[in-house]
């Protein structure tokens, strides 16, 4: 056992027969009586009191704080007592992932986590306060199921570093009662091809040709907008994905594609005849953007879509005022009243180009693999999760192999 119980209301001294005796101190009858004290792995004493008549919860005690240091699960308690926000704040700042990754895990943690957990000392958290947490975000209205999930992982991640840290000694988050927030199963529903072309043609000629590229070539809005000349070999069959435009904090930057992926997509001829047409009307201009953050070194590269002053397309601007229009022209949403703001599109925004594309290239027949590959996801299993019953069924390939084989029976 570390260290010892010291008695704070006796002490002992040597008698007139030279014997040791115990006296009261001038603290007898008053404060905590018991005080555990042990050396930590640091080397500096620790201590914790305890009332009179627990002598034996204090031994305990520093029994149990032997054993944690054996299995190598001590927790200093003065690095137990700091709260989650103070550490987790710490922990933001130390991170190297992409810039605007840790924006997002800072207003998450801010607007979501902070006020629900915290305050509450690292040492203290169970897997009762993880359990009331994830109830808490499902029964918000305002955080969608995919979105509650981001907060709980950012969460966890923040409680596994303070575990290797030493504030904290598990996590509770690994609790086998504890589950993450429930996520609805919203299958993705793939415009069909008539919508496709109504978005197209309601929108301004000079954004017309981003249709043809987001449901020819699976791009995301982005990468769309950073789409360069050198990008596209017209006389070829291939699209380079290689930037994308990314706003951090307000402040347009060029970066590499989601996940640092750069690409090869096929490029169709009708694609390649709608650039062709579209760099006619509208040569690409350079625009001049920092690389990678706001204080990034300035690049420049030839954008072949730009707004009508010649600088960038600035997402916010052409979803609201140009793609929400031609949304509601093609009656895929709603035409507001005079004086009223288009209603919530998520389902309809230029994502939904890449979910067609998506669906077509499966439709026929073409691999998951070869898919993940076009869309530039991280691996062919998130492709899957997310566009699976968009495949053609088994049952429905071996009717036509068969029927390929013997033919179609007539009836007689």
């Amino acid at each position: 056992m570390p260290g010892h119980v010291q008695d704070r209301w006796y002490k002992t001294e040597t008698g007139p027969d030279g014997k040791p005796v115990k006296v009261k101190t001038d603290r007898y009858g008053g404060g905590l009586r018991y005080r555990a004290r042990y050396v930590g792995p640091d080397g500096t004493e620790k201590s914790r009191s305890f009332p009179d008549r627990q002598k034996r919860k204090a031994e305990e005690w520093l029994a149990e704080t032997a054993a944690d240091m054996s299995r190598g699960q001590y927790v200093d308690p003065k690095a137990a007592r700091m709260t989650f926000q103070q550490y987790a704040e710490r922990w933001i700042t130390g991170q190297t992932t992409d810039l605007n990754t840790r924006i997002g895990v800072e207003t998450r943690l801010r607007l979501h986590a902070f006020p629900r957990v915290g305050a509450r000392p690292l040492g203290s958290f169970r897997p009762v306060h993880i359990r009331e947490f994830v109830r808490d975000l499902e029964n918000d209205p305002a955080i969608g199921g995919s979105y509650a999930r981001n907060i709980y992982a950012n969460v966890r991640a923040v409680l596994s570093a303070a575990v290797d840290d030493g504030h904290l000694a598990r996590n509770p988050c690994s609790a086998a009662s504890v589950r993450p927030p429930a996520v609805s199963a919203a299958r993705v529903v793939p415009w069909l091809p008539s919508q496709v072309h109504a978005v197209r043609d309601a929108l301004p000629e000079r954004y017309q040709a981003m249709v043809s590229v987001g449901s020819g070539c699976g791009l995301r809005q982005g990468e769309i907008i950073g789409l360069s000349e050198d990008a596209v070999h017209l006389d070829g069959d291939t699209l380079r994905v290689t930037t994308q435009v990314k706003l951090i904090r307000g402040v347009a930057v060029f970066a590499p594609p989601k996940g640092n992926k750069e690409r090869d997509v096929p490029l169709p001829t009708s694609v390649a005849s709608a650039l062709r047409q579209h760099m006619k009307n509208h040569p690409p201009v350079g625009i001049k953007l920092p690389w990678g953050r706001p204080d990034g070194p300035l690049t420049e590269r030839r954008l072949i879509f730009t707004n009508t002053v010649g600088g960038i397309v600035w997402r916010s601007n052409f979803n609201f005022y140009e793609w929400k229009r031609a949304l509601a022209a093609a009656g895929l949403i709603p035409t507001p009243e005079a004086g009223k703001p288009y209603a919530s599109a998520r389902q309809h925004g230029m994502h939904a180009l890449r979910h067609f594309y998506a669906s077509v290239l499966l439709d026929a027949g073409e691999s998951i693999k070869a898919v993940s590959e076009y869309l530039g996801h991280a691996d062919p299993a998130m492709t899957l999760r997310v566009y699976a019953h968009l495949m053609p069924s088994s049952r429905e390939r071996a009717r036509r192999a068969l029927d390929d084989v013997f033919g179609t029976a007539q009836e007689p």
